[in-house]
């Protein structure tokens, strides 16, 4: 019998805009009604265009951001921010892994306390055993020891990234909510972060919520795929199915607008790019 890591009932979440000078207050809905499921140890894909409501909902599941109306479920239990703080057994559960590898960590802080202060703040471990947990989460995610003291000015976009995740993974998380996570990196520093991701769900048994736009990336790490567009879902099916033969409409668009490329491809293009520079 499978068990669901993560599953939403009926997600609404609206925004009241203000009418300005002359309009009207109104109010924008920006999900409308989202139903999802996902299977621990899985991957669910959510893609669509920009302004389609998939950061939203992945702020939801992060537990950044209340829905407006319907259930978050995590483990199986139902979540509600909105009713008090929530405990670090809960915050354990789920951690997220931003866009911008830039701006996500905090520059006046040595990598060593980004990674040791989530376990201060939610765990009673002494700082000894926080040090040697960040130490060896270092060492995962492709790092080393001696990256502990430096500043995140001091590495690149990819290795900032490695950081994140390695953030991410120090409470040793059930699900991972990751938002466009290799879409401000280079092709080849993609590759291997995707790869670097589907080594360590592997190895920790991780459930990954992933929202992109770019299809290579989606056809590589998915095994399900949600599609949206403007708030609703359009069609939600595993990942060879929907790239075999989509049904929607909106989807066959948005596959139609998207090049057809793979982890091999982007390899290969590289590979060319390089001989032809000599």
């Amino acid at each position: 019998m499978t068990e669901t890591a993560l599953e939403t009932r009926g997600i609404t979440r609206d925004y009241h805009v203000p009418g300005g000078l002359f309009g009207r207050p109104r109010t924008v809905r920006a999900l409308k009604g989202i139903d999802l499921a996902v299977e621990r140890g899985k991957t669910l894909a959510i893609v669509g265009e920009s302004g389609c409501g998939k950061s939203t909902l992945a702020r939801i599941i992060a537990m950044i951001d209340p829905p407006t109306s319907g259930t978050l479920l995590i483990d199986g239990k139902p979540i509600d921010i909105t009713a008090g703080r929530i405990t670090p057994e809960l915050r354990r559960k789920v951690q997220m892994v931003f866009q911008n590898p830039y701006g996500s960590l905090n520059p006046r802080q040595k990598v060593g306390n980004i990674l040791t202060e989530p376990l201060k703040l939610n765990t009673d471990k002494s700082a000894a055993e926080c040090r040697d947990l960040a130490m060896d989460m270092l060492v995962k995610v492709g790092l080393s020891h001696a990256h502990y003291n430096r500043y995140p000015h001091m590495f690149s976009g990819g290795q900032r990234q490695r950081i994140a995740i390695a953030r991410a993974l120090i409470l040793n998380p059930l699900l991972l909510v990751l938002d466009e996570p290799v879409s401000a990196l280079d092709l080849s520093v993609q590759a291997q972060i995707l790869n670097l991701l589907a080594d360590l769900q592997d190895e920790f048994g991780l459930t990954y919520v992933f929202v992109s736009h770019d299809l290579s990336v989606v056809r590589y790490i998915a095994d399900d795929v949600m599609v949206m567009y403007y708030g609703e879902v359009v069609e939600h099916r595993s990942r060879d199915a929907i790239f075999a033969d989509p049904q929607h409409s909106y989807t066959k668009t948005l596959f139609a607008a998207t090049p057809r490329a793979t982890v091999e491809t982007i390899r290969a293009r590289l590979a060319a790019k390089a001989e032809a520079a000599l």
